[in-house]
């Protein structure tokens, strides 16, 4: 159903997105090869610049929108790894693991080290531009760690361990590390896991922050953020942001994703122009979701900070 508006949005897809200029933030999508993720940490470190850039990853389970939308996008390993073929990028793009279904559907990891590495090898070769692939994180919201009768910490330690390995195993992938934990000294602690291993967070050219997408709401996932570029952490990436969650700390992130759009599309009628129920799979409704979820991020740091 989301194709039969397919030739709208592609007129409306190649009219924009190379770059936007919004009231509250000027957001450049800047492609990794035309520059490198190393020299966007850098240049995100710089205290004194205000100029901040962030990407905004839409997530999508819509595997064609690949090779349509002129914008950012992340897909799911667990949308792509059954297709025989797959499409070739137009824009930058990122790779979740699926990790919330993998530990919500069986409490553990059913996908072997090796495997998701020849899955992501043949993803960055066939589709391109993928900017980076997280790696099999264990997420710490209470309900998860109560599906896989483990301990935060241990957690902890199975996603560090991963990252290790998959940085060990497949050097030419562009893994970046993931910090996981339920309260502020979870994160903390994570950092100094990594840091014991090696890992110093502070250099990472992004840095993955997991379980605080269903909270972001409230002052206490603002303040972790806060908190974690306070030590330096500065290169963040945000999972399955929502709106509240960016308009408070948005202007911190080097970037986020969100899928929310979908739900929306859910709850709304169809745009005029669609001849679907819903649109809740509409690459035009995704898009100017998009447009209003960035246009109310702040640009500013907390003066705390600077």
């Amino acid at each position: 159903m989301a194709e039969s508006c397919a030739c709208q949005q592609c007129c409306w897809l190649h009219s924009r997105f190379n770059f936007v200029s919004l009231d509250c933030l000027w957001v450049t999508l800047v492609l990794d090869w035309a520059i490198g993720r190393q020299g966007i940490h850098d240049a995100r470190r710089n205290l004194n610049s205000m100029d901040i850039t962030m990407d905004f990853y839409l997530g999508t389970q819509n595997v064609h929108w690949l090779r349509i939308a002129q914008i950012p996008l992340m897909v799911s390993h667990v949308r792509l790894r059954r297709r025989k073929s797959l499409p070739r990028a137009v824009s930058s793009w990122v790779l979740d693991s699926g990790g919330f279904s993998e530990l919500s559907l069986h409490g553990e990891w059913t996908v072997k080290p090796q495997e998701y590495i020849e899955a992501v090898r043949r993803y960055r070769d066939e589709i391109g531009q993928m900017v980076w692939a997280a790696p099999q994180d264990w997420m710490c919201e209470p309900w998860m760690v109560e599906k896989t009768g483990l301990s935060i910490a241990e957690h902890q330690h199975r996603t560090t361990d991963n990252y290790l390995e998959l940085a060990e195993r497949a050097p030419d992938i562009p893994w970046i590390p993931v910090m996981q934990g339920w309260s502020g000294d979870d994160y903390h602690r994570h950092a100094e896991d990594y840091s014991r291993a090696g890992i110093d967070l502070t250099t990472q050219p992004t840095v993955g922050i997991g379980s605080v997408c269903r909270r972001q709401g409230t002052t206490e996932a603002a303040t972790i953020i806060r908190s974690l570029w306070a030590t330096g952490i500065r290169n963040l990436h945000g999972f399955g942001f929502k709106t509240l969650g960016l308009r408070e700390v948005g202007g911190m992130m080097a970037s986020a994703d969100s899928m929310a759009w979908s739900y929306n599309g859910r709850m709304s009628n169809p745009l005029p122009g669609c001849t679907h129920r819903r649109c809740t799979q509409c690459l035009l409704f995704a898009l100017q979701w998009r447009d209003r979820v960035l246009s109310g991020i702040p640009n500013e740091f907390q003066a705390a900070l600077v």
